[in-house]
């Protein structure tokens, strides 16, 4: 008998205050562990980006946070790639210098890593982002010109035939000092991150392909006391190679079955930090036949747990004893004996 492919799903929300998850791509090293454990994983750009720093994970499939949600809903499949072209916006708010140094980050990629690129385009207005936070502490942003954006997409997808699409904006620099510095040294929200999100969510929705989204900031003052989490954004000029990594052989969206595509009924397990319950897709797995786990120290600016919810989950404190949970899910064990107290079956009710 062969058994089908194990299927997980790891979602930490971006823009959070995530205290695993929350940073520069330091939820990498939990996808990392969790794809020797499954057979297939899917998660989203928050998790595997971390600037100039990437891994590569043949089974690990890196999908926008609102496909991601769609593919929740049963709406659209995952359909496996070998290879995408990818098409790059560059915000026309980027200065030249800047400019240059992130077209210098996309010939890298070509050059050493292999990756086929289309030629990139300049919006016809500077998108002009604007960064908000809200009441939680959770961040998020808006856009001054999502048309300009859709056009350079439309461009990208049409003339030079595009199958994934990054973009780079151009974010204030005039942060509040306070917010900068508390991410910078392990605290705190990512201040760009829920904007970053909003971005990438409207051209996916607009056409059904991968996108993901990297800030255009001028360098920051060396700091010797870096968090190691937030310390992969410190070592350069742009954050787009992992975003061209992850997009270079992110699946395609499907919305009708095809040949290897992966649908939400397929996902066995969900893994999300205890008190971010509330997301689209996180409801969507809870009303199938999919196991729940949620990790308690991976603390949050949200208070949502699976209890005001109603939702059913195994709680757990770690990754760690998350990893036990799906191993042992994986083999087919009840992980009830696995503790040492195990209680005895009882009477179902008339």
């Amino acid at each position: 008998m062969i058994n089908r492919p194990y299927t997980a799903v790891l979602i930490v929300p971006t823009g959070i205050g995530a205290a695993i998850g929350g940073y520069a791509g330091d939820a990498l090293p939990v996808a990392k562990v969790m794809a020797k454990v499954c057979d297939r994983l899917i998660t989203h750009p928050n998790v595997l980006n971390g600037a100039q720093l990437y891994w590569p994970l043949d089974n690990v499939f890196y999908v926008e946070g609102y496909g991601l949600d769609r593919f929740a809903q049963g709406r659209w499949g995952l359909k496996p790639v070998h290879q995408n072209r990818v098409g790059l916006i560059l915000d026309r708010g980027i200065e030249p210098e800047l400019r240059t140094r992130h077209i210098q980050a996309a010939d890298a990629t070509r050059a050493t890593l292999g990756l086929t690129l289309t030629d990139y385009v300049v919006t016809d207005t500077p998108l002009e982002v604007e960064l908000r936070t809200a009441d939680s502490g959770a961040s998020w942003g808006t856009i001054g010109h999502p048309e300009s954006l859709l056009r350079a997409a439309d461009k990208l997808i049409s003339q030079s035939k595009a199958e994934a699409i990054a973009v780079v904006a151009r974010f204030p620099d005039d942060i509040d000092s306070l917010v900068l510095d508390n991410y910078r040294h392990g605290q705190g929200v990512d201040p760009l991150a829920g904007a970053e999100a909003v971005i990438s969510h409207l051209i996916v929705r607009e056409f059904a392909l991968p996108c993901a989204h990297a800030p255009a900031l001028e360098p920051l003052p060396v700091d010797e006391e870096i968090s190691p989490r937030s310390a992969a954004e410190e070592l350069g000029y742009t954050f787009l190679p992992c975003v061209l990594v992850g997009l270079s052989r992110a699946p395609q969206f499907v919305s009708q079955p095809q040949t290897n595509s992966i649908w939400a009924d397929e996902v066995d397990a969900v893994v999300i930090p205890h008190t971010a319950c509330g997301g689209s897709a996180i409801l969507s797995f809870s009303g199938a036949n999919t196991r729940i786990i949620t990790v308690k120290d991976n603390t949050t600016a949200l208070n949502v747990t699976p209890e005001d919810l109603g939702m059913e989950v195994i709680a757990v404190n770690s990754y760690l004893e998350a990893l036990g949970v799906l191993v042992a899910h994986k083999a087919g064990i009840s992980i009830d004996p696995l503790r040492p107290i195990i209680s005895s079956l009882s009477q179902a009710c008339d």
